[in-house]
């Protein structure tokens, strides 16, 4: 049976509210072949996204409209994979039957690309090549641990990651930067490995049909605007990041392909 997420904008609503509404949805799901999963309530943003099994969208908004009278205002069909790699679970977690559940859905997301990763297996051949991309692998994957990033997918020579704060990706892309300038330096490998970074923040349900939709197209973009060994980020992590030790340059605002209003743009300083 397919699996939705819906979004519901709800502000002045506690989380006690959002539990109770969701113990409404317990009670008669079965009445509408649903089977309400979990949710996230984010009280600063007031949003609320459900996760439901369900036969079709209109299942879910029936449910939701005899149990509480909370109609979303977005539903997209997820893929389970997918939800665990950005939310880190499909089911309520442990003890939220006692205390109701306040962890926002709001996600940093991180692209990363590996710069002339055609040039060198041209230079080196399969087998040398494929050995460099190994190495790039280690690195970040490392550095994703130690920041407490989840890898959502992964493409040849690049990774789509998430992080719950926008302060944990920038440090995570400042070590990734710093760790290969590091390999680099010490002359251990066949050739430089550069690394672009992007970095965007968002909501899992917008407008559109992907999870992360919208904030994924903007970072991919993001990211293939960055120079090798630099990390470029939207203003909403520059934002999200105020009053933390980290440092940042402007950019100043560009359009990027695909979209028609200019992005302001910001580079994370990670040398020095």
């Amino acid at each position: 049976m397919p699996i939705f997420m819906d979004r519901h904008d709800i502000s002045n609503v506690t989380a006690e509210e959002v539990a109770a509404a969701h113990a409404e949805d317990l009670k008669i799901q079965d009445k509408f072949g649903c089977r309400a999963l979990t949710y996230w309530f984010d009280e600063e943003r007031g949003a609320a996204f459900c996760l439901i099994e369900a036969p079709e969208i209109d299942a879910v908004r029936s449910m939701h409209g005899a149990s509480h009278g909370l109609v979303p205002t977005e539903i997209i069909e997820v893929e389970p994979g997918k939800v665990t790699s950005f939310l880190g679970r499909m089911a309520d977690p442990v003890g939220s039957d006692e205390q109701p559940i306040r962890e926002s859905a709001f996600r940093a997301i991180m692209f990363t690309d590996m710069a002339r990763s055609t040039d060198i297996t041209n230079q080196l051949g399969d087998h040398a090549a494929f050995e460099v991309l190994q190495k790039h692998h280690e690195i970040v994957c490392a550095a994703l641990d130690r920041h407490e990033g989840r890898e959502v997918d992964r493409a040849g020579d690049g990774f789509l990651t998430c992080f719950s704060s926008a302060q944990r990706a920038v440090e995570c892309a400042i070590d990734i930067q710093k760790d290969f300038d590091e390999y680099n330096r010490s002359g251990s490998g066949p050739v430089k490995i550069q690394i672009r970074v992007g970095l965007g923040a968002g909501e899992p349900v917008t407008y559109g049909e992907r999870l992360f939709g919208s904030t994924i197209n903007l970072t991919a973009r993001i990211c293939s605007y960055a120079k090798p060994e630099q990390v470029v980020a939207a203003r909403v992590i520059r934002q999200l990041c105020a009053g933390k030790k980290l440092r940042f340059k402007e950019l100043g605002s560009t359009t990027l392909k695909g979209f028609q209003e200019p992005v302001q743009l910001d580079e994370v300083v990670w040398r020095g």
